[in-house]
């Protein structure tokens, strides 16, 4: 026997939405992060963009924004707070001075020592293996691969 569609009406239950679930998934995720990135004085953007950073430094603001699907107007005040903290700094391009590269300061590159201790809590916040994330990271590329051209008309 096939299995039973959804009514109409249920399609539209909130519970049923994939949206929702992975908007209310990433709101937790933010959360469980958040006692982690505390001790090292990062908000969870700004952790983003050092991930970023410790894995090439040295890109230009634009770059960085593409790599995490920010516009400048977002990212420009988390890259001032980053300057402020002593962690990051923004350099004009000599050739070009429209065109600005954000580096790791020694405090910035010191603190990925720190950092590295966050996916081991957040494996073990999550209760999963390095198998079971390797599965769920699949999925969720596979899916923003789908969605990849709304993501850049929506840019």
């Amino acid at each position: 026997m096939p299995p039973r569609q959804p009514a109409h009406d249920d399609l539209l239950r909130l519970d049923h939405q994939l949206c929702f679930s992975l908007y209310a998934a990433s709101r937790a995720m933010t959360r469980a992060y958040a006692p982690h990135l505390d001790a090292l004085g990062l908000t969870y953007p700004q952790y983003l963009v050092m991930l970023v950073l410790w894995e090439q430094d040295g890109p230009t603001v634009s770059a960085l924004g593409s790599r995490l699907f920010l516009d400048s107007g977002t990212l420009t005040p988390l890259l001032k707070r980053l300057e402020g903290q002593g962690l990051v700094e923004r350099r004009r391009g000599a050739e070009d001075e429209r065109t600005v590269t954000v580096h790791l300061t020694r405090d910035g590159r010191a603190l990925k020592r720190r950092a590295a201790a966050v996916p081991k809590a957040m494996l073990c916040t999550l209760g999963c293996d390095l198998d079971g994330l390797a599965g769920l990271l699949a999925q969720l590329k596979r899916l923003r691969a789908t969605l990849a051209p709304t993501l850049e008309t929506s840019r």
